[in-house]
């Protein structure tokens, strides 16, 4: 569609469309509105008008067409070009003190810092809202998805454009493609407007402004979330492709794990920050702020920590960033999280209420955790009913009871706990905990080890509380291999009803499996072939595949070398179990309870009714390394921890979780943690992967 480009009408457009931009900007980002509502709303009128005058003159970026879109019957995904990483927590000032001195020493051995030379850090406010992805194609917004697991998230674009603090076109020079990463949050006084609004029409009132933007922003109808009073601050950025005008990039490279190089137009995070304010995004320029050391960190988060209060808005802690990007390309990541950034987290909330109950639940291993059930209380920013007692121990070390006003903490998203019970609070009828004796979802004995603190069902392959726990670990790579098995399928078999046990699994046909979420036809197809391939695991495997208690991976091979058939091991008492090498009476003992439970019997020979016969685990004919304990830390340069694993043990060698006086070798790779510490303590020896292939005889 033609624009009448130059005409008056077009250059009215243009005015209005610029200066209802200015006056959302003042509104929602900097709270310094410039003109009535009564104003704000005649010049959208008189655009409105015009454009329906002129229907030419209608874009895609007008504030007008911020809203609009049908409602939708689900959420897409999109993968994120540049995964959206979390932070690593910091509670005290120990922990500060611990990541500037790692920081640093990093930074100097590298050549970074000069030997007195302190880490300048760039701080901002931890906002207490939902993480959003904006993708932006030559300065036009046109896509935004919610964080999700990292990976992948939710498409959010419709309801995104109703939010008037995202600009729909950058202003001036922008890349060819800007990924912004960001917070979008509503103010606490817009949140008790809107709670006020919901309650008037009898409808959901929402316990937080947290939970409000994010269920604000959730909506299948984007016209509703445009009557959400939604806010947006950007706070870094991911995929950055094409600067504009031909301009080399200063520093080529992704600061987040991008596939290819991402030209960035700064050197530090904060004038990166200062970079997308200057396209028009909000950036919490009022807050942020630089500083230098472990001590800058501290009296930063004592500063915010003063004002907290008087903020608009809520914030959970602070974040630390070390502000020069090639130090954070130096620094990296380690898991889900980088190294040169961490999140202050402020102390926790902590109110007071009744302990109306104590219930168990089941987890999915089976443990037995005793549960809270409280008198409806508001704690750390929502209203809590429920809160751990972690354990039997616990509840007699704090001498909580039945009946007693309670002391309840939590902080930021950690699951509500107990702290304490007020004792001149106690009422005569207070009713001491009783660890019942029978699962409440299976009705197996529930048992607590010597020297355990956790009780749990004995249940194992029978008790639904732990079935899909059980599945998944089941189809694992380690243990039975069935690719394409994953947590959410396993979800989706068990909530259904169809897979009550793991010997269900192999009576699955493809037909019933396709119209399941993400499961077409060629994928059910895969997913029955590689689940018939299960049907000859090695025995090992099969028996690491049932989930008994304390039985990993090395020792189940150990155990199937020793007798050669599940039959045999089912049979075996405990007596003939501790004769294996390295089976003392704790395995021993777990086997054999496993084995006396009927129903776990029961899903063996199911097993073998459904066709899965265990082949016999092959002895190593190399003993280059019999007798010999390995542990494995950290990231190898070429071999996975598993390639590495297996070649240990196809020489002999064994391979432990944890170090102790009987390992022989701690083979240790980039990041290596306390286990190294431990080693070094122990006197035991340390391999690098070189020193490993030497020792395998591999060049």
């Amino acid at each position: 569609m033609s624009q009448a480009g130059g005409t008056p009408a077009a250059e009215t457009a243009a005015r209005l469309r610029a200066e209802i931009e200015q006056h959302n900007v003042r509104y929602y980002v900097y709270d310094d509105p410039s003109i009535s509502d009564a104003d704000y709303d005649r010049l959208m009128r008189e655009l409105q008008d015009l454009e329906a005058a002129h229907p030419e003159l209608v874009t895609p970026e007008s504030p007008t067409q911020r809203v609009g879109a049908a409602p939708v019957s689900a959420f897409g995904s999109v993968r994120h070009a540049v995964p959206m990483l979390s932070l690593g927590n910091a509670f005290d000032e120990e922990d500060v003190t611990a990541f500037d001195r790692r920081v640093t020493d990093t930074l100097r051995g590298a050549g970074l810092l000069g030997p007195a030379q302190q880490t300048e850090y760039f701080c901002e406010l931890k906002l207490d809202g939902l993480a959003i992805s904006l993708r932006y194609e030559d300065g036009r917004l046109v896509q935004a998805a919610t964080r999700g697991d990292g990976q992948t998230g939710e498409d959010v674009t419709s309801n995104i454009r109703t939010i008037k603090a995202i600009p729909l076109q950058l202003t001036g020079p922008a890349p060819k493609v800007l990924e912004v990463r960001g917070e979008v949050l509503m103010n606490r006084a817009d949140f008790e407007k809107l709670n006020a609004a919901q309650a008037k029409r009898d409808e959901k009132v929402f316990v937080n402004p947290r939970n409000a933007a994010a269920g604000s922003l959730r909506q299948l109808d984007p016209r509703i979330t445009a009557k959400r009073p939604l806010r947006f601050f950007a706070y870094g950025w991911g995929e950055v492709q094409g600067l504009p005008g031909g301009q080399n990039g200063l520093f080529d490279e992704a600061p987040a794990g991008a596939a290819e190089a991402s030209p960035l137009p700064e050197k530090f995070h904060g004038a990166m920050l200062d970079w997308l304010a200057s396209l028009g995004l909000p950036v919490n320029v009022k807050h942020n702020l630089r500083a230098t050391g472990a001590e800058g960190l501290m009296a930063f988060y004592a500063k915010v920590g003063a004002l907290r209060a008087s903020l608009p808005y809520d914030i959970d802690g602070v974040v630390y960033k070390v502000d020069s990007l090639p130090a954070q390309k130096l620094l990296g990541f380690v898991a889900r999280a980088p190294r040169f950034a961490l999140a202050h987290k402020f102390p926790a909330e902590e109110a007071t209420t009744t302990l109306l109950d104590i219930e168990v639940q089941v987890g999915r291993t089976g443990a037995i955790t005793p549960v809270a059930r409280l008198k409806p209380v508001f704690v750390g920013g929502v209203t809590v009913t429920n809160a751990t007692l972690h354990n039997e121990d616990e509840i007699r070390r704090k001498d909580v009871r039945i009946g007693d006003t309670v002391i309840v903490r939590r902080a930021g998203d950690v699951i509500p706990e107990v702290v304490s019970a007020v004792l001149d609070k106690r009422p005569a009828d207070a009713r001491e905990f009783v660890m019942p004796k029978e699962c409440p979802v299976c009705g197996s004995a529930i048992e607590r080890l010597e020297d355990e603190t956790i009780a749990r069902c004995t249940g194992g392959l029978f008790c639904a509380a732990q079935r899909k726990q059980t599945l998944w670990h089941a189809a694992s790579r380690k243990a039975l291999d069935i690719e394409g098995l994953g947590e959410k399928l396993v979800e989706q078999l068990v909530d259904s009803g169809r897979v009550k046990s793991l010997a269900d699994l192999f009576s699955l046909r493809p037909l019933e499996l396709v119209g399941l979420d993400r499961m077409g036809q060629k994928s059910a197809d895969n997913l029955v072939e590689a689940i018939d391939k299960a049907r000859a695991p090695a025995l090992g495997r099969l028996l690491f595949a049932l989930g008994i208690r304390h039985v990993g991976e090395t020792t189940a091979r150990d155990v199937a070398r020793h007798f050669g058939s599940i039959e045999a091991i089912m049979d075996a008492d405990e007596d003939a179990l501790s004769s294996v090498p390295d089976v003392g009476p704790v395995v021993a003992g777990s086997i054999r309870r496993f084995f006396a439970e009927q129903h776990n019997r029961d899903v063996i020979d199911q097993l073998k009714a459904q066709g899965v016969q265990p082949v016999a685990e092959a002895v190593p004919q190399d003993t280059t390394l019999a007798g010999k304990t390995f542990v494995l830390t950290g990231t190898l340069p070429n071999w996975t921890r598993e390639e590495a694993s297996m070649r240990i043990q196809a020489a002999g060698g064994k391979v432990s979780g944890s170090v102790s006086k009987k390992t022989a070798y701690l083979v240790a790779g980039e990041d290596a943690g306390s286990k190294l510490t431990k080693a070094q303590e122990l006197g035991v020896t340390v391999l690098d992967e070189d020193a490993l292939k030497a020792l395998l005889g591999e060049s």
